[in-house]
């Protein structure tokens, strides 16, 4: 029997598909997850039954910062390969949940990183961090690198991963393991995040509410879809480095979009136009983000497919579809 692979965060959005992206190559996996109410948890529920008849799935509801329970799911099963993508996710959540933070990113990664290290034959540790490490960086011509120092975060959600990664490289070359953090540009697409600007715009613009517009809608972001983040995951996943190096690599789509025209785009995949009521940028927020993906291309051939008008169509198909609005 093939040794299975966890995923942390298998109820969330990127979790769930990497889950059945591993489940489709004939993977075994276990999903762990506390399934919390930071967003609607009927949604993470929703994502969760559609691993229902996957015989090769097992789903483990529990906090990632039980480290004993963590150290004994992996040993029990003989896990020697783990996709960690749970976390506290949220910039703006973190100004009055601060300490949701602590547990689910920072405790919750030594969590993950003390089971791994103590697996006998362990072999790749892949874990999320995130686009938000290079700070309110000004765009310029060229991507975000990840040789760029990222010290300067201006979010306690930033900060928490950026600490991860460093965590990482403390325990790779302590314990010899190989750990791959993959720097997160917004991901979007079906079964996404309500909290995020596309999901949550379209309820309102569906409901005929008005849409407020941060940052008086100068922001950009690098939107990458659901599907091209997977093939990232997994082909880095599947390129480990060596047994006591720990690397970072963008995932992203290289294609910065103005928040304008992302809202335009929207309307047009959904039909309806949007009310806009525009204000300044929130606290924590970022101008832009544009990441390179160059050191990913060349370890795995990661070059993004879809574009972000088939992506928005996508999902507002998905969206009526599981809502049943209109």
């Amino acid at each position: 029997m093939k040794q299975a692979i966890i995923v942390t965060g298998a109820a969330g959005f990127i979790g769930h598909a990497v889950a059945h992206r591993l489940l489709a190559r004939g993977e075994r996996v276990i999903g762990v997850d506390i399934v919390n109410d930071y967003y609607d948890p009927s949604l993470k529920e929703a994502r969760l039954a559609t691993f229902d008849g996957h015989e090769n799935f097992t789903f483990v509801r529990m906090d990632i910062a039980d480290a004993n329970g963590m150290a004994k799911l992996v040993s029990d099963n003989g896990v020697v390969k783990v996709v960690h993508l749970a976390a506290q996710a949220g910039v703006r959540y973190s100004i009055e949940n601060p300490f949701a933070y602590e547990r689910s990113n920072l405790a919750g990664h030594l969590s993950v990183m003390e089971a791994c290290r103590h697996a006998e034959g362990f072999e790749h540790l892949v874990y999320a961090s995130s686009s938000s490490v290079y700070g309110d960086k000004p765009m310029g011509g060229e991507g975000f690198t990840e040789d760029e120092p990222a010290m300067d975060p201006v979010s306690l959600y930033a900060a928490t991963k950026r600490a991860c990664e460093l965590m990482s490289q403390s325990y790779a070359k302590l314990y010899g393991f190989p750990q791959t953090g993959l720097r997160f540009f917004t991901v979007y697409g079906p079964w996404g995040r309500p909290d995020m600007a596309y999901f949550s715009f379209t309820q309102k613009i569906l409901k005929g509410d008005s849409i407020e517009v941060f940052g008086n809608g100068k922001m950009a972001r690098d939107f990458t879809y659901i599907d091209d983040i997977v093939d990232g995951i997994i082909g880095a996943l599947d390129n480990p480095p060596q047994r006591g190096d720990h690397r970072v690599l963008n995932i992203g789509d290289s294609h910065p979009v103005g928040l304008m025209e992302m809202i335009e785009t929207l309307e047009n995949a959904l039909g309806h136009k949007a009310v806009k009521i525009m204000r300044p940028m929130q606290l924590g927020d970022v101008t832009a983000t544009y990441a390179d993906v160059s050191k990913l291309n060349a370890l795995t051939g990661y070059k993004p497919k879809v574009m972000l008008a088939e992506g928005l169509q996508r999902f507002a198909d998905w969206y009526r579809s599981h809502y049943h609005k209109e």
